[in-house]
């Protein structure tokens, strides 16, 4: 049905060269100018293919997408304005789901923190602070058991299992105490102070059990009836007590409870068995003292297993919540336990959990979440999706229950289901199903219908990139251009356009200019998938060096990474292309990363020290650089996972102390990075230990004076032992410090001897030097020197916008926008002007390209004080609310939202 498709011939020399690749060798098809992955197209392909044939469609995101994200998170801050205590914790969470259908994993967190600050049960809390710690997992330190307490009360789980609203107290530092767990729980009038004189003996089988019949009686209302009611029993000192489920050993616990107040030191099985004849005669505080008792016990997924049964068939609810919590703090590998299944998953076990307050939709959100990351296709994800939809209670989540179960539906290849749960989730408000519904037609073959549906999205909701994305899936030729060129107009973040263009071009034989196409969306968005793609075009031009590059480049990002459709591992064709390039030593491998790092080329850096691990792979110094990079190419997951690489290898004590703290920094700890630093000083004196210290500072100290012992610090730093490139950005940081101080000649002389080294970027800092004296020439000079050495220069172009005229500035402002419209000061900076020039509705509609593609709260406060300047105070208070959804504390939207609140009120 498509437009553009591979002739037999192509088809076959593709095979022909995948079957190479598997056998080891390359096969590169010079006539045509391709190599391409050859396999048919499959939904679930991770990897991307060089012709319009084969390209991949884009996945359908199982995420809730409000086609207006300000608008819902301005009406669930509104909802929480008004909100009782009970409802907070339910409104947070759903905030998260929308900042989860963003990428914005900061913001994401923050909801789950808020969620589970106010949340009132214990269930609720358990949830959220097992799936804040789920959502945090490649960032523990340390892994020990899951009831174990990191000092922060927010995330303890002792503290979630009291039940209550406490939102101040959830943020306060953790004392973690515990439960008490025998459980002193008599009542006043059964003082145990005191003698005690047996007077009733319990007989069963066959031994006898003396006992205190006040103290006994004591224990529940049965209890007492029978011991001082008119029943046989009261007036009887031997009573026969064989046949009420208790043994002799158990009688004695119940009669040492009776009289002490608390459990002695008992097997697992008696509390077990006390557990029970507590329920079976009301006696509530030896229930609870044994549900305590042997929530105690709980520690593994094993102890969770081996109680839960009981405790669901009890209703102990303290028992049920420590099984629950220790099930959810070991996911994913807890999901796996088919004994868990069984009891959690299945309709009869959501119906016990939620006999003793333990279903909720929370709980299977964040189960299918993580089923979902696992196996996209698992039958366990369509269960626990079913489980959700059974336990929404709002819109939201019913939306995107429903959403999700036609995305798994949809990879299962069943389609018709797949329809009519998505056609029941746009039936809850969810447009962005409404793509799901054409996939879904598409793939039954109505590719008409398909394209209807796709076109009446259009016609029926403000008009947003994705859209016209899925309209051009449907159509062929210039139309399908034309829609995918207005997908990029609207939302430059999306992918598919640029592979598109890019294969469409590489159709076409123009290898070069489908290159170009790809680089753009690699300039600022670098991900495998684009990687791979032009890996293949390098092929297609025989330059190996390249496609080497852009595949150790995606092996950083993704180890485990499949290239051809998946039949490949990219490790396997790294092998083969390694073949054809020259072997650098370790000496050629340094002055590669030297001349990469000065020319600000990333990716081709994260290439050199990828293949400086394959010869040195237990260097823990390496993965700190390959961190370092990841960072600026703004991959946090991938950062992480090599800083804890880099901490494995750490070849000492005190280098490992330095990457701990980078990750603890990295993670908004900042006191504790600052610690770390200081204990591998007192091992030893480092580069990285002094300049992790002067970092950690910088950034927590707001004493004035702080500025000195940052210097002091970083001037350390520069006397031990390191290597140009970390003692260029150690120069860097300290010329940074001397113009905060106003020290501008001493930052000239650091920016200098940066440079020296070839510490490109230093050139900014040397722009901002000749600013400060006075000279805009000299500082736009400057810059215009960092533009012309770096490869990645789009916040050289921003920063040289703050030297030039207003046409120089708006043009090096336009050129930002064009090789990273992620950057949001260019929109900030036009939009002000416009606003200078009394042309308020188009400077709020340049603010509004931005916040449609990117969720950024500078720009959003600027575009609610555009609104309030015109008057619209509706719109400006919308956007004051979704604002303070990011950021609660932000105080100049506090109080623009507190001055519009005013103003509407009259």
């Amino acid at each position: 049905m498509r437009s553009l498709r591979m002739s037999e011939g192509l088809k076959s020399s593709h095979m022909h060269s995948v079957s190479n690749i598997e056998t080891g060798s390359i096969s590169v098809s010079a006539a045509n100018g391709k190599h391409c992955r050859t396999s048919s197209y499959t939904e679930a392909s991770p990897s991307t293919s060089c012709t319009v044939a084969q390209l991949s469609d884009p996945c359908i995101h199982p995420y809730f997408r409000p086609v207006d994200y300000v608008e819902s998170l301005a009406e669930i801050h509104e909802e929480l304005e008004l909100a009782g205590d009970e409802d907070k914790a339910r409104l947070y969470m759903e905030q998260s789901f929308v900042f989860r259908g963003l990428g914005e994993s900061k913001m994401l967190r923050r909801s789950l923190r808020s969620a589970r600050q106010h949340s009132v049960t214990v269930h609720d809390k358990l949830v959220f602070a097992a799936w804040l710690k789920y959502e945090k997992r490649a960032e523990e330190l340390y892994e020990g058991s899951p009831t174990a307490c990191i000092g922060r009360r927010l995330e303890c789980p002792q503290a979630a299992l009291v039940p209550g609203f406490a939102p101040k107290l959830a943020l306060e530092p953790c004392a973690c105490e515990g439960p008490d767990a025998d459980g002193a729980l008599l009542v006043d009038e059964c003082s145990t102070s005191g003698s005690v004189r047996n007077d009733v003996v319990f007989l069963i089988e066959n031994e006898r059990i003396f006992c205190n019949r006040q103290r006994v009686s004591c224990l529940s209302c049965p209890f007492h009836a029978m011991l001082n009611g008119g029943f046989a029993e009261s007036r009887a000192n031997e009573i026969e007590f064989s046949d009420n489920g208790i043994s002799p050993a158990g009688m004695r616990a119940v009669d040492e409870f009776s009289k002490k107040g608390r459990l002695g030191v008992l097997a697992p099985e008696l509390v077990l068995e006390l557990l029970s004849f507590a329920n079976r005669f009301c006696c509530e505080q030896l229930k609870e003292a044994c549900d305590k008792r042997l929530a105690s016990l709980v520690h593994s997924t094993q102890d969770a297993v081996a109680f839960l049964d009981y405790a669901l068939e009890e209703s102990a609810e303290v028992l049920v919540a420590s099984c629950v919590q220790v099930f959810l703090r070991e996911l994913p590998g807890s999901l796996q336990n088919p004994q868990i299944a069984a009891l959690l998953f299945l309709p009869e076990g959501r119906k016990r959990l939620e006999m003793v307050g333990h279903s909720s939709f929370g709980l299977y959100s964040l189960l299918s979440q993580v089923a979902m990351e696992e196996d996209m296709k698992s039958d366990l994800a369509v269960m626990l999706l079913e489980r959700a939809v059974e336990c929404a209670v709002s819109t939201r989540q019913k939306a995107l229950a429903l959403h999700q179960l036609g995305c798994v539906t949809f990879n299962r290849k069943l389609y018709s289901e797949a329809q009519e749960f998505f056609s029941a989730a746009a039936a809850e408000g969810h447009v962005y199903s409404r793509a799901g519904i054409a996939r879904s037609k598409y793939k039954r073959g109505l590719r008409l219908a398909a394209f209807a549906e796709a076109a009446s999205i259009l016609s029926t909701s403000k008009p947003a990139g994705w859209m016209y994305l899925e309209r051009a899936l449907y159509s062929d030729g210039k139309e399908k251009l034309t829609d995918l060129n207005k997908a990029t107009e609207l939302d430059p973040t999306l992918l598919y356009p640029y592979k598109y263009r890019s294969a469409a071009l590489m159709d076409e034989q123009k290898v070069h200019p489908a290159i170009e196409e790809i680089n753009r969306v690699l300039g600022f968005k670098v991900t495998p998938d684009c990687l791979e793609l032009r890996a293949y075009f390098c092929l297609a031009l025989q330059d190996y060096q390249g496609a080497t590059r852009d595949v150790r480049a995606l092996l950083t990002l993704d180890p485990s990474y499949l290239m051809y459709s998946g039949r490949v591992p990219a490790v396997q064709l790294l092998r083969l292309l390694s073949q054809h390039v020259d072997q650098w030593t370790k000496a050629d491998c340094w002055m590669q990363l030297y001349d990469h790092w000065s020319s600000v080329d990333d990716i081709g850096s994260l290439a050199v020290v990828h293949q400086m691990l394959e010869s040195d792979p237990g260097k823990g110094l390496l993965f700190f650089r390959q961190s370092l990079l990841l960072l600026r190419l703004n991959c946090p997951k991938a950062a992480m996972r090599s800083l804890r690489l880099a901490r494995e290898h750490a070849s000492s004590d005190h280098e490992r102390l330095v990457y701990e703290g980078w990750i603890l920094y990295d993670t908004g700890h900042r006191e504790e990075a600052l610690q770390k630093a200081e204990e591998s000083i007192a091992i030893q004196r480092s580069f990285e230990a002094f300049f992790l210290k002067a970092y950690a500072l910088a950034d927590t100290s707001l004493d004035p004076g702080s500025s000195a012992k940052v210097v002091e610090l970083l001037e350390e730093a520069l006397k031990c032992p390191s290597d140009g490139l970390r003692k260029g950005q150690a120069l860097n940081n300290l010329g940074s410090v001397y113009v905060d101080c106003r020290e501008l000649k001493l930052a000239a002389d650091r920016y200098v001897s940066a440079l020296k080294i070839r510490h490109t970027r230093a050139h900014q800092g040397l722009a901002r030097v000749h600013h400060l004296q006075g000279d805009r020439k000299s500082a736009h000079e400057e810059m215009t020197k960092l533009i012309e050495k770096a490869r990645n220069n789009a916040s050289a172009y921003e920063k040289r916008s703050e030297y030039g005229e207003r046409d120089m500035t708006m043009a090096d402002l336009d050129k930002v926008t064009q090789l990273d419209p992620l950057r949001t000061y260019p929109y900030r900076y036009r939009a002000a002007v416009l606003m200078d020039s009394h042309r308020e509705k188009e400077a709020i509609a340049e603010l509004s390209k931005a916040i449609a593609f990117k969720a950024d709260l500078q720009v959003l406060h600027l575009r609610a004080a555009f609104h309030e300047c015109i008057g619209d105070l509706q719109a400006s208070l919308r956007d004051c609310r979704a604002v303070l959804s990011m950021d609660p504390n932000h105080q100049d939207t506090l109080e623009l939202h507190h001055r519009v609140h005013g103003r509407e009120a009259y």
